[in-house]
């Protein structure tokens, strides 16, 4: 840790300083935006209270030095890449002269008159993904979420053997990555036929929000090598929320014996807003305790840095509002809290088995961590957990019940780190609005 985590710091920028912000200085995270209605060019900006920086235009105003400026230079560029290409320790330097200019003290006054034209408000910007994904893999990473979407599926065998071996993954479709805020649009597809019947095509009537944390790929390894669990996260560059929608009748009829496919490859939703590895150096935890029950690691999945603190205490809340709520000014609800620190396996697990094959990541890579579930019934990550696959519905504010989601619902994911003695930093939220299925009739 440095001084840019000193619990101490202070900003000038309006916001900031609230209590429950999102993006104290303390935070500082990446993402790309643009002024709403405005003809430009997207471009990298740092979130700090109600208000983002300019990046690239701190460094044309000679605000940035030494690798700092380069670091910034490269965030000219319409998405993270160029940034998380060049390392943590650009990025680093970046980040604590980004410190220096938004913090309280003797120069405030000078970089606020500096920096008056590179605030833009949060309210007034176009928000857009923060990268360039050119590979999705979806881990699997919570025993809970398993053991439990296990039970409805196998009650006899919920979790299999595998399992406790190794992280579990598919490979996603980078193609439907949307940025918060874009619709979903409720996908059609084929579904377990009634008796002997033929399957039927239709659009999806057990839609899906699936609560996870993702982590974007900084440096890339080549093709051949396997990147040792040691050296795992240095090939990460931060975290964001993921939505990873799922059309269940469509899933549960297509996934064996090869996995998802199109209940869920129709829209993944991503937050804007990258948290840097960094950043969430206070909130780091050990690896999840294993039981007695539990397999052994292997060698290639241990590490005794990992044990001890290659876990990150995220949590992440669901949130839902109906059409019918928002009609009757009723706020969204809460439907469930899960922790990141119960998750079986660490990101740097997952990034280790990865490359264990000699698969190389490329820059701009995501990797998600799979639903996020607790150990409590009422902590799992999506609907099939929360309503026992359909059988138990959710009652709304409104009246209104839910097995799954119905058009006109929105999902809002949040998601924040707090520890007593540091200060409470967010990674903003996840939205997005179901849309009915288009030829919905036919």
């Amino acid at each position: 840790m440095n001084d840019t985590h000193d619990p101490d710091l202070r900003s000038w920028v309006p916001g900031a300083g609230a209590t429950d912000s999102d993006f104290p200085i303390q935070n500082l995270p990446f993402g790309v935006y643009r002024r709403r209605g405005a003809s430009e060019a997207p471009r990298v900006g740092v979130a700090i209270g109600e208000m983002i920086l300019d990046v690239a235009g701190c460094a044309a105003a000679g605000l940035l030095e030494g690798d700092g400026r380069v670091a910034a230079e490269a965030c000219a560029a319409p998405s993270l890449n160029a940034l998380m290409a060049l390392g943590a320790a650009p990025a680093s330097t970046l980040r604590a002269q980004l410190s220096a200019i938004l913090r309280t003290g003797p120069r405030a006054s000078h970089f606020e008159a500096a920096t008056r034209d590179l605030l833009t408000p949060q309210a007034e910007a176009e928000l857009l993904l923060p990268a360039v994904v050119g590979d999705y893999t979806d881990f699997y990473a919570s025993i809970h979420h398993a053991t439990r979407v296990g039970r409805i599926l196998r009650p006899d065998h919920p979790l299999l053997p595998n399992y406790r071996w190794l992280p579990i993954g598919y490979h996603g479709r980078a193609s439907s990555l949307v940025p918060s805020g874009h619709p979903v649009i409720r996908p059609r597809g084929q579904c377990a036929p009634a008796g002997d019947g033929p399957p039927t095509v239709r659009p999806t009537r057990r839609l899906d929000y699936e609560g996870e944390v993702g982590a974007l790929v900084g440096t890339e390894n080549d093709l051949g090598r396997s990147v040792p669990l040691a050296e795992a996260e240095r090939h990460l560059f931060g975290i964001c929320l993921v939505n990873d929608w799922s059309a269940r009748d469509i899933q549960a009829w297509e996934y064996q014996p090869l996995g998802p496919f199109l209940g869920k490859s129709f829209a993944t939703t991503l937050s804007p807003w990258v948290v840097t590895m960094e950043a969430l150096e206070p909130f780091r935890t050990p690896l999840t305790p294993h039981g007695p029950d539990d397999s052994p690691l292997l060698g290639y999945l241990d590490d005794a840095a990992d044990r001890a603190r290659g876990g990150i205490d995220v949590t992440v809340e669901a949130w839902l509002s109906s059409k019918r709520m928002r009609e009757m000014a009723m706020p969204p609800v809460r439907l469930a809290v899960g922790r990141t620190r119960d998750l079986y396996w660490t990101f740097g697990q997952m990034l280790a088995h990865h490359t264990s094959n000699g698969c190389n990541l490329r820059t701009g890579d995501l990797i998600a961590s799979g639903t996020i579930s607790g150990p409590e019934e009422e902590s799992g990550g999506c609907l099939l957990e929360l309503t026992r696959g359909g059988t138990r519905p959710i009652r709304l504010p409104s009246g209104e019940e839910r097995t799954f989601l119905e058009d006109g619902d929105e999902v809002i994911l949040r998601g924040y780190c707090e520890r007593d003695g540091w200060v409470r930093i967010g990674l903003g939220e996840c939205r997005g609005v179901v849309l009915p299925a288009e030829n919905a009739s036919a």
